[in-house]
């Protein structure tokens, strides 16, 4: 289904491993691309430890404000897995093994011959009410409860879940972006890109410098953002106008085409 106005959402990354550095994160780049193409803002993205009130205050902050929250992390077998409980003081739920889950996995250590013990059944546990989110890698689900989506921090096994949480969202129109090369460095386009901004509203327009080439070592690339095509063209016109002056300005050589 897709809507006129874009969901706002916010992703909660739960892990001591990723605060220590252990963990490299891959799961925010691959939710921000994923909810980009549906025309989902991501809006926000906290990482927090592995304890269960700060988990739990964050979700509510962000669940409150947010159209839909999205969580990786701390839904696994072993006791420092507290995302599940973390989630139930939230919402003030209970938390016990889902049917559901039960089966699933009882089935699925059934067929590889090994048992379904105590550590694999805490894969289960779920606030009550909650439904449950495929996993089609490695069977042990992940849950939804209200707007809030709890998912793995396995790569693999959350980009699963994603695709499979998409079909459940209303879609909004897609970001559409554009890039265009600069030759000069930031101090020398700040004004006049600061006018071409205040020109087209409707366009988001932002400068990364880089370091090397382009005039006195400095140079940047301005990257452009909207929903409209037509605005987008413009923008970026109007863009490459304005560098166009200000190589004639600084007497140097216009730049070259954009990208």
């Amino acid at each position: 289904m897709t809507t006129t106005q874009s969901p706002k959402t916010a992703m909660l990354a739960i892990g001591d491993e990723i605060l220590s550095g252990r963990t490299k994160d891959k799961n925010i780049g691959h939710l921000a691309e994923v909810l980009t193409a549906a025309g989902i803002d991501l809006c926000e993205v906290r990482i927090v430890g592995d304890e269960p009130s700060r988990i739990a205050d964050t979700v509510n902050t962000l669940r409150r404000e947010y159209d839909y929250v999205f969580t990786s992390g701390g839904i696994g077998p072993t006791h420092d897995d507290v995302t599940a409980d973390a989630i139930g003081a939230a919402f003030a739920l209970p938390v016990t093994e889902h049917p559901e889950a039960v089966a699933l996995l009882a089935a699925h250590y059934e067929r590889r011959e090994m048992p379904f013990t105590e550590a694999r059944r805490r894969m289960t546990r779920t606030p009550q009410g909650a439904s449950l989110i495929e996993n089609p890698v490695s069977v042990a689900p992940g849950f939804r409860v209200d707007n809030v989506f709890v998912m793995a921090g396995v790569p693999s096994v959350f980009q699963a879940m994603l695709d499979h949480v998409l079909k459940l969202l209303p879609t909004g129109t897609p970001m559409l972006s554009a890039a265009v090369d600069c030759p000069f460095g930031e101090g020398d386009i700040g004004t006049p890109l600061r006018a071409v901004q205040g020109r087209h509203p409707g366009v988001a327009i932002g400068s990364y410098p880089r370091f090397g080439g382009g005039t006195n070592g400095f140079s940047a690339e301005i990257v452009l953002r909207s929903r409209d095509a037509a605005r987008l063209a413009s923008a970026k016109a109007d863009v490459e106008a304005m560098l166009n002056e200000v190589g004639h300005t600084l007497g140097l050589v216009a730049p070259g085409p954009s990208v």
